[in-house]
């Protein structure tokens, strides 16, 4: 699907993002992650390309998961709680979009994913480099 050379150059400059990022800044690239796999699956979709689809879908899924897990309930309470529910409803909802290749579900994931980076986004820098002070996370570390 890609051009092989644009795929390692793609892959290199995300490995120096997260190089660079802070925590907050990990979580917001997962997040795009996740945007931009699902879109893929609805292009694969689209062509009935059920392997990549699969794959797409599953690649999402994953990042979903480990965004899931690793949510910091001492931090964050109600909220972690909240993200947990919800990252398990899009894990779900895309295992079917998957059985029923149904772009319709992964739009819904597509959104509600959307609607959770617009408000991590929102976070003002100074009260992440609070948050991360406060817990005694190096705000320059990985």
């Amino acid at each position: 699907m890609y051009n092989p050379k644009v795929k390692n150059y793609q892959k290199e400059a995300l490995k120096m993002r997260i190089a660079g990022a802070d925590r907050y800044e990990v979580i917001q690239i997962l997040m795009e992650g996740a945007i931009e796999k699902m879109v893929m699956a609805k292009v694969t979709i689209e062509s009935k390309n059920a392997e990549a689809k699969s794959d797409f879908l599953s690649k999402a899924s994953g990042i979903l998961i480990g965004l899931r897990e690793s949510l910091d309930f001492d931090i964050g309470g109600e909220i972690a709680d909240n993200l947990y529910a919800l990252y398990t409803y899009m894990v779900d909802r895309l295992i079917e979009a998957n059985l029923k290749n149904d772009m319709a579900i992964v739009d819904e994931v597509i959104n509600l994913m959307k609607e959770i980076k617009s408000a991590w986004d929102e976070i003002p820098h100074a009260v992440r480099e609070k948050t991360l002070n406060e817990n005694g996370i190096d705000s320059n570390a990985n």
